[in-house]
Order: structure tokens, then C-alpha cells, then sequence
């Protein structure tokens, strides 16, 4: 039954949802992996992910078509991306047939959270990779977890597509061979600054030059 939900004024934030995908590398392989109702993930103190950066994530979305089906679109080019981010980090890849049946298992565990045909709303899906266990040193982890948490949004930008004001940051989102092609969580640290100082000029956000030589976007 669907959610008592106004799906035509979702925002782009977090709302829990029934359950989400977790599964567990460990001593070179992943486990099957399974649903669970937990939305808090319970690591080591010494987890890599925390200390040093090896984490990475995706961003996909689930929509209900005019006929009622529900479609997600281009997941294996997010699992090929994430698998590129994991490969930058020594992290473990994740096998496209197991990415994309782990988003087929959230959405259908949360097809009531999935906002209807017609609303402009999505059900969008977060996987991520991220560096867990008892470590202290700069390596790489000795254990992952793989995870796919979902959540009903809307527009990302209030207004949806339409033109937006965006100021040229001063700074730099990514270094020259840096792991700006990836996608971790540490370009997007290093952005809240700049996209707080371009919201506090009345901004939407800001966009960033090539670091080397700062003539393109």
C-alpha cells in the first residue's frame, strides 16, 4: 500500500525506508548478501572509510511508468562506474550482475515508498562501497561492506530544470590526477564550502574550472 506521502512536494532529503541491501567482503569474496530492516551500519572504530577516505558511492534512480511498471534506468553503467571509483581506491569490485539484482531487491522491498507516475517524484537509490575492520595504518582495509539504501525525492533543484545561477568557484573540486573521475565522497567534502559561500550570494551552487589550468568547466 502506498505511504501517506505528499509525492508532488517531495525535497531531495532523507526519508528511512522499509529496508536496504547490505552485503560483506571478506577473506577475498563477497557473501551473498540480503535485505535487512537496520538502517545503521555498525563498523570498527579503525575502519578505513573513516580515517582515510576509501569509500565510494552512486546515485540512481526508479520510476514508475504511465502503465504502472517501475524502471531504473542505465544501472550497469552505474555499476561499471562504481566499479572504475572501487578499482581508483583498492577496494573490491562489485560484480555487475550482483549490483544490479541488489537495486531489483531494494525497489521491490520498497515499491510502496515509490512515488506514482505523473508526481515528478523518483525513488532514488544510494549504493556505495565503503573500507571497514580494525586497522590503523595507511592501507587498504582488510574488509568492505556493500550497501543500497533507497528514498523517495524529488527535484534535486526546487523548480526542477529550469535555468539556474551558478558562480565560478575559486577553488579547486578535484587535484590534476587526483581521483576526481571517482566517485568518493572526499570531491564532495572538499564542495560544501564553496557551494555554501555561492548559496550565501543568492546562488543556485557553484561550478568548478579545470584544476590545471582553470579555462575550462
Amino acid at each position: 500500500m502506498p505511504k501517506d506521502i505528499d509525492w508532488k512536494n517531495l525535497g531531495f532529503s532523507y526519508i528511512k525506508t522499509d529496508k536496504r541491501y547490505i552485503s560483506h567482503y571478506k577473506d577475498g569474496k563477497w557473501d551473498e548478501g540480503s535485505l535487512t530492516e537496520d538502517n545503521v551500519l555498525h563498523i570498527s572504530e579503525g575502519s578505513t572509510a573513516l580515517h582515510y577516505g576509501q569509500q565510494c558511492f552512486e546515485g540512481l534512480k526508479a520510476y514508475r511508468a504511465k502503465d504502472g511498471s517501475i524502471n531504473l534506468f542505465r544501472p550497469d553503467q552505474n555499476a561499471q562506474r562504481m566499479q572504475r571509483s572501487c578499482e581508483r581506491l583498492l577496494m573490491p569490485q562489485v560484480p555487475t550482475e550482483k549490483f544490479i539484482e541488489a537495486c531489483k531487491q531494494v525497489v521491490a522491498a520498497n515499491e510502496d515508498y515509490l512515488p506514482p507516475y505523473g508526481t515528478g517524484g523518483t525513488l532514488y537509490l544510494r549504493p556505495f562501497v565503503i573500507g571497514v575492520g580494525d586497522n590503523v595504518g595507511v592501507q587498504a582495509a582488510p574488509e568492505y561492506i556493500f550497501s543500497i539504501f533507497c528514498t523517495p525525492v524529488g527535484a534535486y533543484f526546487k523548480g526542477g530544470l529550469q535555468p539556474a545561477n551558478f558562480v565560478v568557484s575559486e577553488y579547486d573540486r578535484a587535484a590534476p590526477r587526483g581521483t576526481g573521475a571517482a566517485k568518493v565522497g572526499g570531491n564532495y567534502a572538499s564542495s560544501l564550502l564553496p557551494g555554501k559561500e555561492a548559496k550565501n550570494r543568492q546562488f543556485a551552487d557553484a561550478i568548478y574550472l579545470d584544476p590545471a589550468t582553470h579555462k575550462k568547466n
